[in-house]
């Protein structure tokens, strides 16, 4: 539940890194085309250094889902007891019906 309000919080910050991203991405190749010639390639870096951080913004935010989805099998390989297996098994469902994980306009990362 905190990790789906804090994806709803964020996720409108995400979509303004995306669009930024996706014009970025044509800009920087059109002004690489017009920069082959000049030495000043500084603004051409600065370009490049913000879409590599947008980029790592967001796979930042897919590992967190990545992780969640691995935490049934950390929940099944602990041994609380040979009594407690069914009780697992219910948390392990709960966790897995739960579905936690990174959520941008309710799409999983």
């Amino acid at each position: 539940a905190t990790l789906r309000r804090s994806s709803n919080a964020v996720e409108h910050c995400l979509l303004v890194l995306v669009v930024v991203l996706a014009f970025t991405g044509p800009f920087l190749l059109i002004d690489g085309g017009l920069l082959v010639d000049e030495t000043n390639i500084e603004p051409l870096l600065a370009g490049l250094l913000v879409t590599c951080a947008i980029l790592y913004v967001l796979l930042l935010a897919a590992l967190v889902s990545e992780k969640c989805s691995r935490v049934p099998a950390l929940i099944n390989a602990i041994s609380f007891g040979p009594s407690t297996d069914s009780e697992r098994q219910r948390v392990v469902d709960y966790v897995v019906s739960s579905a936690a994980g990174f959520y941008v306009f309710g799409t999983r990362l």
